[in-house]
């Protein structure tokens, strides 16, 4: 088990800290202990060089030149990490975009009256986007814009002659020339993760440079499935608008029914806050005060942003929720759920529940979800989280009375109309005016998750802390936003604190401007991992008021804690759009030096965005200035 007086070199947030400690005591099996126990790890799989693409490996390349050179097949150690890159962002992709297809059915069995939880809560969005796809939109009704809209998002799954719409349609004109020039434009999102599964099959692919640029087209496929879930997630469930609520374990209640909702996917976590007030009774009859549900990482955004919904925890420390003891029932969806969670529901008094085909965990329950019985599925999850609570109820339950103020939901929408009280007619003009005077420096982008190898938010909160010193505005998604708003970067009372001068005097105009009598937070919260189409959006829409392109703007973007391979996906397409990008753990392509040479330097001179891998936070924040400083200069600022 953990070292108990360790718990300050796993996590930086203390509520999590204290339930290491408990968790070391009572014997219950962490991340951290399974780290731990993996140590030492594999130095060729850390570099990308280790390959078990066919039969006869595994193989290794001596990343020194003292051992193999090549792999049994012959494949040299560029060939062997770009077809292992190339894998990481298809199945990114994957994963993005199957979100992103599940709400394309969903809209598209509500259009059809197959799904009455469901319906149309933003026409207004509805029509934006019908019209962007080149959709007919006048004299037609919502249902069937609708039906339209799920059957052109279904189209741009599969090899089409004309492409992938959620591509080409949602950047700039001189960006959309680029990707075309470089054949980066996708065919299909399918399409595009079959062929990366093709070609970096045995025998295939062994051109490296070949490989990353067909890696860059999956990972613009990977745009589009997020900018599609995006879109499509505000027409069923509505576009995020500021809300206060509060993050980190504190929002547990130990006499209420606590119900955490984990994973990615809003279908489901959208009816069960919707009906919840409907099963309050029968939590009250069963001894509690109410039901209270809470969220964890992506599904903990998406229900944040649209609801109020306060989130328990995020990425690493998903385990510690079940820890506290009071959570009676945690339903997940898909993506970033640890199997180790069914184990520690086990011993803590949890029941998970699994509720997607694609994703079930031995040791769970299964509820099958389906949208045509979504209330019916929902209250059979309420039933269940009752009964537990009335099971636990009287029992010990340890709870860190730890808490933040969080304003969260800043949607492009929002964000402009906030600009729009100071410039009705050109919202977008003090923005860049703010950023041509120096208020605002720049722009960063925080995004992915936590990572075991680093304490848990420490790089987050270290080169954001140094950036809003620096006047660099700061938007964040996924888990980075977690790490953020649990450390207080997300309520407005701490923003002369963390921001420079500057920044600082921008917030407050803002804010005023929008009658809040004081400034926004210091850090925006733009949603979940797939929402970072929504800072895509932004940087497109000043791109076009400025008149550049993308890669000529003082913007950047940090994952500076990335754990999955969607991570890797975003930070790909991020490159595709021309963004400075930063990697804050070890890529596994440090082994194929023209790779390397190829992602941080030379891909510079193509898409004009490029990899910045940094294991230091400060000097990362050096880089990224560094970075912000140098596209203000080539514009005369």
């Amino acid at each position: 088990m953990a070292d108990i007086g360790n718990s300050g070199a796993k996590s930086t947030d203390p509520a999590v800290r204290q339930m290491i400690v408990k968790a070391a005591k009572t014997e219950v099996q962490t991340v951290w202990d399974r780290y731990e126990v993996m140590q030492p790890q594999c130095g060729f799989g850390e570099t990308g060089l280790c390959c078990r693409h066919c039969l006869q490996g595994p193989c290794r390349i001596d990343p020194f030149g003292e051992g193999p050179k090549a792999g049994i097949c012959g494949a040299s150690a560029d060939t062997m990490v770009a077809r292992g890159l190339d894998r990481a962002i298809a199945a990114g992709t994957a994963a993005h975009s199957g979100h992103a297809k599940h709400l394309a059915h969903t809209l598209m069995k509500m259009a059809k009256g197959q799904a009455k939880s469901y319906s149309i809560k933003e026409a207004g969005k509805l029509k934006a986007v019908a019209a962007r796809l080149g959709i007919a939109v006048d004299g037609r009704s919502d249902t069937e814009l609708a039906l339209d809209v799920a059957k052109a998002a279904l189209a741009d799954f599969h090899e089409k002659d004309t492409p992938v719409l959620w591509a080409t349609t949602v950047v700039n004109p001189q960006r959309a020339k680029v990707l075309s020039d470089l054949d980066l434009v996708p065919k299909g999102i399918d399409h595009e993760v079959s062929e990366i599964m093709h070609r970096t099959l045995y025998g295939v692919d062994a051109d490296p440079v070949n490989l990353l640029l067909g890696g860059l087209r999956c990972a613009v496929a990977d745009l589009a499935g997020c900018y599609m879930g995006t879109d499509l997630a505000d027409i069923l469930f509505g576009i995020p608008q500021p809300t206060v609520t509060e993050a980190n374990l504190g929002t547990l209640k130990a006499d209420a029914v606590n119900i955490a909702l984990h994973g990615h996917n809003p279908v489901l976590s959208d009816v069960l806050v919707t009906r919840a007030e409907t099963k309050k009774q029968a939590a009250m009859a069963a001894g509690a005060t109410g039901i209270n549900l809470v969220g964890v990482c992506c599904t903990g955004n998406e229900i944040m942003m649209r609801h109020g919904i306060a989130s328990c925890t995020h990425s690493v420390s998903q385990e510690m929720a079940l820890v506290t003891g009071a959570v009676d029932a945690m339903i997940v969806d898909y993506q970033c759920i640890m199997p180790s969670m069914a184990s520690v529901a086990e011993c803590c008094g949890t029941t998970l529940v699994t509720t997607m085909d694609i994703a079930k965990i031995t040791g769970a329950k299964h509820i099958a979800f389906t949208e045509e019985a979504a209330e019916e599925k929902a209250d059979e999850i309420f039933d269940l989280a009752i009964a537990n609570f009335a099971r636990r109820k009287g029992k010990p339950v340890d709870i860190p009375d730890i808490k933040t103020p969080v304003v969260a939901g800043f949607s492009v929408e929002a964000i402009v109309a906030a600009l729009s009280k100071l410039d009705p007619e050109e919202p977008l003009k003090p923005l860049a005016d703010n950023i041509k005077a120096g208020n605002i420096r720049g722009v960063c982008l925080f995004a992915g998750c936590n990572n075991v190898k680093v304490p848990q938010d420490s790089n987050f909160t270290a080169i954001a802390r140094r950036l809003l010193k620096e006047n660099v505005l700061v938007v964040a998604t996924g888990c980075g936003a977690g790490a953020l708003m649990r450390h207080g970067f997300m309520d407005p009372a701490n923003t002369d604190e963390l921001c420079g001068d500057g920044l600082k005097a921008v917030l407050r105009a803002i804010g005023e401007a929008n009658g809040l009598g004081g400034p926004l937070p210091a850090v925006l919260h733009m949603g979940s991992c797939v929402d970072n189409s929504r800072a895509v959006a932004l940087t497109v829409a000043l791109a076009e008021y400025l008149g550049v392109d993308t890669d000529k703007l003082p913007v950047v973007a940090s994952a500076a804690e990335a754990v999955s391979e969607k991570a890797v996906s975003i930070g790909a397409y991020a490159v595709a759009a021309g963004l400075p990008t930063h990697v804050g753990v070890m890529l596994p392509v440090l082994g194929g030096p023209l790779v390397t040479e190829v992602l941080t330097e030379k891909i510079k001179g193509l898409t004009g965005g490029y990899f910045i891998v940094d294991l230091d936070p400060q000097s990362a924040s050096d880089k990224l200035l560094a970075a912000i400083d140098e596209r203000r200069a080539k514009l005369g600022l």
